[in-house]
């Protein structure tokens, strides 16, 4: 009889949860379903803080992720909780300043499931996924750019140590 793969939970965050984050999550999942492991990798995101809680992403966010077949029209905006730490395996942070606030959140013994998500992205010399809501079109190609890279790394990581 074969083994069932392990159940992994992933956690992307940026500032609002409205760009980054969730086009991360998004562009993962889309990676995932094609890769068949849906039903063993499950997804969030959230932003470190709340101002747009129960919003849909930004509507450029939405348009650029159509654009590349994925769908983002489901999500809401939600703020990080304590209880995430300890929810979700691995909580990636879109860039420096949010992983920075998402350890201050983090208790001590769930430190290790927290971490930046270009760490996952080969090829890049960059380790923040820039912020794409003051700039236009270019900006959110250059966001998910390097999420479609991070996503691609994080999946064949994943596939490698659990799945």
């Amino acid at each position: 009889m074969r083994e069932q793969p392990a159940l992994v939970s992933i956690l992307f965050v940026c500032l609002g949860n409205i760009c980054r984050s969730p086009s991360a999550e998004g562009v993962f999942r889309a990676q995932v379903e094609t890769a068949g492991l849906a039903d063993t990798v499950t997804t969030d995101s959230a932003g470190t803080y709340g101002f747009h809680i129960g919003r849909p992403p930004d509507q450029r966010a939405l348009a650029a992720a159509r654009r590349r077949g994925v769908d983002l029209s489901g999500l809401r905006a939600r703020q990080v909780a304590v209880e995430d730490f300890s929810r979700f395996d691995l909580i990636l942070a879109m860039d420096r300043d949010n992983l920075a606030d998402l350890m201050a959140l983090c208790p001590e013994e769930e430190r290790h499931r927290v971490r930046l998500f270009l760490d996952f992205a080969p090829g890049f010399d960059i380790r923040d996924v820039p912020d794409p809501y003051y700039g236009g079109e270019d900006d959110f190609d250059f966001m998910l750019d390097l999420i479609e890279a991070g996503a691609r790394g994080l999946l064949d990581h994943l596939c490698a140590a659990h799945l």
